[in-house]
């Protein structure tokens, strides 16, 4: 994600934008890298390490992070995760929203916060994952605000989630089931 920002930058002609952007955001990365930052995101994991389902919902670029989010769960926690795009929640993926069904919202703008409502008033708990708090949210992980890099911070948070989820279950998280970690075979 990093090389490619860098090449946008470059063929827009503001490389050294582009540089700057990625230390700005090395910098806030390092920032989410403290113990106390950790202990809250594992508070909240153990919340919700005993739903069976979860739904993982992003807008723009942090759409892939959604997806990217839900393949991580699933890989190390093993909890049916799935990732939408924040808009098209209505086609299809509100109708699993039951009482209590945890639904991360990735990005704090006003339509993805439009759908985080609506998820809420069909009975999700909602974690958030933004750089500004919102009513709507149950938990929050704060994330530094760092622009076209967003996509980058906002991963971080939920790959630690991820991982205390695993821990939380007594799964080791470097060795998920039916998955190589290495292609041996051509």
């Amino acid at each position: 994600m990093a090389l490619l920002l860098l090449l946008t930058h470059a063929d827009a002609g503001i490389l050294n934008q582009g540089r700057e952007l990625l230390s700005n955001t090395s910098a806030a990365i390092n920032d989410l890298l403290n113990p106390r930052y950790e202990e809250h995101i594992r508070a909240i994991a153990a919340k919700y390490v005993d739903n069976p389902n979860m739904f993982i919902v992003g807008r723009g670029a942090l759409y892939p992070m959604a997806l990217e989010a839900a393949i991580k769960i699933q890989e190390v926690s093993y909890i049916n995760a799935q990732g939408f795009a924040a808009g098209e929640i209505k086609h299809g993926p509100l109708a699993l929203i039951e009482d209590g069904v945890p639904c991360m919202v990735l990005g704090d703008d006003l339509e993805t916060m439009s759908n985080a409502i609506e998820l809420k008033t069909r009975g999700a708990r909602i974690i958030g994952v933004s750089a500004e708090n919102a009513d709507v949210f149950d938990d929050w992980i704060k994330v530094p605000h760092t622009g076209e890099s967003q996509a980058i911070t906002t991963l971080i948070p939920v790959q630690i989630f991820s991982y205390h989820l695993a821990l939380l279950k007594k799964l080791d998280p470097d060795m998920p089931r039916n998955l190589a970690k290495s292609v041996t075979v051509k």
